[in-house]
């Protein structure tokens, strides 16, 4: 059974902690701060891999963590960077984080990978905090903090599989689809007489001298596929990337499927639901193979073939085949060659993967929300001010607020950003709290000296 949906919970790395420490030596009595850096986190990469053909793998795993950055060390030594994690995903895999409570920061991301090679930054892994040495300058020559490393990103993604198939052959159930693609492949679908047998699409590969296309056999429609009866909309989805439609409609339904079998409506059911689930299903082009010709006679083969000719205007191709004996099969592949032309690759990386040189930009453009800069002052309640903004959240979250050097680095850059001044301009006094990120303080800004006071 092909796997074509699956659900997973990623966890970029955590940044690795600056260190506080001072140089240690004999005859050196006040050796200066030499406390090193955190490591990165490690980053969560999607990898698109030719050699899957669905998701069946995160049935078994569905958590995935990379590594976590090295805590800094004294003597300058900074912390190892994470180590990354790739998960690997078939082509045509569609991922979106998950809305909602558990969605993280991943919630409305969007993309998907459709060649092979093509590598996408799903978590960016947290920074590292600094080291005491950062802090230290003529007026501060003995800093004794340090910032904390930051979390990764994390979340939940949803991955479905659309297939990338050139051709996809539709129509009713035991229309005699599976076995036209034995036929004309290498593949081996289950083959029965009876509705329904494929129960999920299947590929096969139509080989040429020159070139090769991917034929899929999707599951048999039924009137009311486009709202989800029958097999509905889990199956066609996978049409919609394919260059080419062959319709597979059965010469004779009446020996099959009964007396009131009807080829007209038989065809007019698929095509409506091909367009109902899309109107851009409607203009791919289609061959009209009528299938089973063996089970009738040259003459009604050649009547049925005429008069479906003029019914579609001549603008669709119309072959007889016979899966059981071969009748047509060689004329059907040589049209099929002819109808789906060659895609010409261009040079260089696979589509999404950026140039060297470029990773971080492309990444950041595709893949980080906007609005992480700037902030906004609200009142909270009397007296009590909130501070927005997640690179101020950030500045906090690095810093031990029962750090008293800590929280005096801290207020002197909430001065230089412009957070104190904001909030003097919105009526904030001495005394006042300050919320910041789930932390609550007061600060008297005159006293340049913020107290914590207690953190939720």
């Amino acid at each position: 059974m092909l796997h074509d949906r699956a659900r997973i919970q990623i966890e970029a790395g955590a940044g690795g902690d600056g260190s506080t420490s001072f140089r240690r030596e004999a005859h050196v009595p006040r050796g200066g701060p030499d406390g090193g850096d955190g490591g990165r986190g490690g980053d969560v990469l999607l990898v698109c891999d030719g050699s899957l053909r669905d998701l069946q793998a995160f049935r078994r795993r569905s958590h995935f963590r990379a590594g976590r950055g090295g805590h800094g060390e004294g003597s300058q030594r900074h912390g190892a960077a994470g180590a990354t994690l790739e998960i690997r995903v078939p082509p045509g895999t569609q991922v979106q984080g998950v809305a909602g409570e558990d969605g993280g920061e991943l919630a409305g991301r969007r993309w998907e990978l459709l060649a092979d090679g093509q590598r996408s930054l799903a978590a960016r892994g947290g920074t590292g905090g600094k080291g005491n040495k950062r802090f230290a300058t003529p007026t501060r020559q003995a800093p004794r903090f340090a910032e904390r490393g930051l979390p990764g990103e994390s979340g939940w993604l949803e991955l479905r599989l659309k297939l990338l198939a050139d051709v996809g052959l539709v129509g009713l159930p035991n229309a005699g689809k599976s076995s036209l693609l034995a036929r004309l492949t290498r593949a081996a679908p289950k083959v029965a007489d009876y509705p329904f047998t494929t129960l999920s699409p299947v590929l096969g590969v139509l080989d040429s001298p020159d070139r090769q296309l991917i034929v899929a056999d999707i599951p048999g429609l039924i009137e009311g596929a486009s709202e989800g009866a029958g097999l509905g909309h889990d199956f066609l989805a996978h049409v919609e990337r394919t260059r080419l439609l062959v319709h597979v409609l059965d010469i004779a339904p009446e020996l099959t499927l009964g007396a009131d079998a009807d080829p007209l409506a038989n065809h007019a059911t698929i095509e409506r639901e091909l367009a109902a689930h899309d109107p851009r299903l409607a203009a791919l082009p289609r061959i009209l193979a009528l299938s089973k010709g063996d089970l009738v006679s040259a003459e009604r083969r050649a009547q049925a073939q005429r008069e479906w000719r003029e019914r579609l205007g001549g603008d669709v191709p119309v072959i007889v085949t016979s899966s059981a004996t071969g009748l047509g099969i060689e004329e059907l592949a040589a049209t099929l060659l002819a109808a789906v032309p060659v895609q010409e690759e261009a040079a260089g990386d696979a589509p999404g993967v950026p140039a060297e040189g470029e990773e971080e930009l492309l990444e950041h453009m595709v893949f980080r929300p906007a609005g992480d800069g700037g902030f906004r002052v609200e009142r909270a309640g009397p007296g009590t001010f909130a501070v927005r903004g997640r690179g101020i959240e950030m500045l906090l979250a690095r810093h031990d607020i029962e750090n008293e050097d800590a929280m005096d680095y801290l207020e002197g850059r909430l001065r230089r950003i412009g957070v104190l001044r904001a909030l003097e301009e919105a009526g904030f006094e001495p005394g006042d709290e300050i919320e910041i990120g789930g932390v609550t303080f007061e600060l008297d800004p005159a006293e340049a000296e913020p107290r914590p006071r207690r953190r939720k």
